[in-house]
Order: C-alpha cells, then sequence, then structure tokens
C-alpha cells in the first residue's frame, strides 16, 4: 500500500512540474488553433510535413536505442571541453559587411546590413528541462557572456525543441532584443516567458517578414515540435532565407532530406552561403534529421556556394561519435566538389573577403 502511494505521489509531482513549470512553455489559444484549420500542413489538430514522414517509436525499437545509449563510448564527447573564440563586440554594428559567428550546435550571430541577428540561440548549459540531468555543453562555456551582449536586431526560431529554444535564454535576451521571429504556435511559449507581444512576428511556410530593410522567408522544413508529453506539433517547425542586400543565407532548421530542398532552391537561390544539419542521425529518426551525405545534397539542391554543417560540436544527443558529422560531410563534400566551412565556436569571418574558415580544429 505504502508503495503505491508513493507512486501515485511522484506521478502527481511530474504531473505538476509539466503543468506549472513554465520551462515547457504554452501551446497556441483555441482560437488560434481555430485559425490553423485552414492550411494544408495542419491536420487534426496538429502539424503535419509536406511529405509521409514517420519515426519508428514503438517500444522495441526504442528499447534498442535505449540500449544503445546506456552502452556508452568514449568517444560520443571529446576527452577535454572545447576551447572556443572569444567574442568581442561593439556598441554599434555600422559595418555593411556580412559577418557570422558560429556559436556551437545551430546557434549563430549573422551580422548583416548593419543588423545583428540571432539564429537558434541556445546558450544554456544543457538541452533539457531539467539542465542538471542533461548532456552538458562541449564547450563548457559561451564565446561570451550574455549579459555583455549589445541590442540585438532579430532573433530567428526554426522550431521548439530544447537545443533551440531555451527557457532561460529566452529570460535573459528578452530586454536586448527588438524583435523575435518564429514559426507558427511558437510565440505562445515565448509569451508565456515575459516577452511583449508586440516583439513578436509568427509565419507560416513561404511568409515573409521585413525588417527594417532585411528580408526573410519561413520556408518549409521536414521535422516535428513539442516541449511537453501533450503538445507534440501543437507548432510549426521550419527553415529560413535571410536576404540581405548584397548577401543571401539559407538556414536549414532540423530537417530530414526532402524535396523542400530543391523547391526553396528554385525559388530563392543559389545562395552565398548555407547552414546545414549535419548531427544528431540515427537510422531511427532518419525522416526528421538528414545524415551527412543527404547533408550536402541538400546544400547542392538549394543551390549553396558555401556551407556551413552545423547541428554538431555542442551537445550529444545520438549515438554517434562526436566527430562523425564533421568527418562525413567533408568526405561527401569533396567528392560532390562543395565547399566546406568549419569555424571554431566564437570565430568571426566576413562573407565579402571569400576566406572561409577550414581549420580541423576537432582533430587538435
Amino acid at each position: 500500500m505504502l508503495a503505491l502511494l508513493l507512486l501515485f505521489a511522484v506521478i502527481g509531482v511530474v504531473f505538476l512540474f509539466i503543468t506549472f513549470h513554465p520551462v515547457f512553455g504554452s501551446t497556441p489559444s483555441k482560437e488560434t488553433k481555430t485559425k490553423f484549420r485552414s492550411l494544408k500542413h495542419y491536420s487534426n489538430g496538429t502539424f503535419v510535413n509536406q511529405i509521409p514522414t514517420e519515426m519508428t517509436t514503438d517500444f522495441r525499437s526504442m528499447l534498442s536505442v535505449l540500449k544503445e545509449f546506456l552502452k556508452g563510448s568514449p568517444k560520443r564527447q571529446p576527452k577535454h571541453p572545447i576551447q572556443v573564440q572569444p567574442l568581442q563586440f561593439s556598441l554599434q554594428n555600422t559595418s555593411q559587411n556580412t559577418k557570422i559567428t558560429w556559436l556551437g550546435h545551430s546557434a549563430f550571430l549573422i551580422e548583416m546590413d548593419g543588423k545583428r541577428i540571432l539564429l537558434d540561440p541556445m546558450f544554456g548549459k544543457a538541452p533539457s528541462p531539467v539542465p542538471w540531468f542533461g548532456n552538458k555543453r562541449y564547450s563548457k562555456e559561451l564565446p561570451f557572456s550574455v549579459e555583455d551582449l549589445p541590442e540585438i536586431d532579430l532573433v530567428v526560431f526554426s522550431h521548439d525543441h530544447y537545443d533551440h529554444l531555451d527557457y532561460g535564454t529566452i529570460k535573459k535576451l528578452t530586454n536586448r532584443v527588438k524583435k523575435f521571429i518564429v514559426p507558427l504556435g511558437v510565440g505562445s511559449h515565448l509569451e508565456r516567458w515575459g516577452v511583449e507581444l508586440d516583439k513578436i512576428q509568427e509565419c507560416n511556410w513561404w511568409d515573409h517578414a521585413d525588417a527594417d530593410g532585411l528580408s526573410l522567408v519561413c520556408t518549409p522544413a521536414r521535422h516535428f515540435s513539442g516541449r511537453s508529453l501533450t503538445n507534440r506539433n501543437s507548432t510549426l517547425w521550419c527553415s529560413w532565407v535571410l536576404n540581405g542586400k548584397d548577401t543571401k543565407i539559407y538556414f536549414s532548421g532540423d530537417s530530414g532530406y526532402g524535396p523542400h530542398f530543391k523547391e526553396i532552391g528554385e525559388k530563392y537561390g543559389p545562395f552565398d552561403v548555407t547552414l546545414m544539419e549535419c548531427g544528431q542521425y540515427h537510422e531511427k529518426w532518419a525522416a526528421i534529421h538528414m545524415i551527412p551525405e543527404e547533408t550536402v545534397q541538400a546544400h547542392v539542391d538549394v543551390k549553396g556556394k558555401v556551407m556551413i554543417p552545423i547541428h554538431w560540436g555542442a551537445f550529444t544527443l545520438s549515438v554517434h561519435d562526436w566527430t562523425d558529422p564533421i568527418e562525413r560531410v567533408i568526405k561527401a563534400a569533396n567528392k560532390q566538389n562543395v565547399m566546406i566551412c568549419t569555424p571554431q565556436i566564437g570565430e568571426r569571418f566576413t562573407i565579402e573577403d571569400d576566406v572561409y574558415p577550414r581549420l580541423m580544429w576537432w582533430e587538435t
């Protein structure tokens, strides 16, 4: 009897934690969901992909994945913390040149046309609602202190998963950001976390968003969303096109390989730089995370010139060795004569210089 009472108590605590802790965000209102019903990629109360996308989630399959995780491997993370390059900021960004800084995983600082843009800024220690249980950041530290960030013109998110949208980061950034641009439904999380409603713009696939002369396009991706047990696919996921005066950048977000890449390339390519997901893959979820060889093909599909591999180098979220993504993507790129750029975390470079970082820093 005592054991049963303890079990109910634990279940009750977990339920209350998920229900009331703000880290889990919120779900779109009933009124908002009603507006979603007219969309082609919204069905039975959830968003869907352009093509059938299944993940192997039956008990037997997931048990085998769990065994892989529990088995462990010394190569799944670096032996020593990754070194980052310190990032210095000026109070004003007056340069019209386009500068790119990788901040680890899928996070970037883009300085374009005098604007500062953060893409998927996840600055937490672990991609988890309970960070002390998650896989910790390889670098142990960021190239900067969030408190030292200057004013940010634009923050852009691809979807609401923990390794991209972080509650603690948003709480620190809110008063430093002029505008947030997000896919449909993601604004409900930001609103719960204290972001003013007039700072948030939600976009559907193929919507255009303008920010003081900078043009963005919300483009499709092949993925899913959700931050708790009850809100799977209640918000949209996407990739992004960033159009500057002289530079065009494509940001893949998280995506499995699909025909949307060619569609985007035909409509908005070619791109000076693509930021393409290449890590955290597994055969059980191949439909929603590309393997590195597909990453290179996706870059070719969107008509990219230079590719920066992303979604690696910060956290362990799959069972492959931590350097597998970059090693495989470079090998595949060489076969297709694709130019790969491999900046260190915190390393800033200028596109107009046409000199791209290619140091194999992960080997040292």
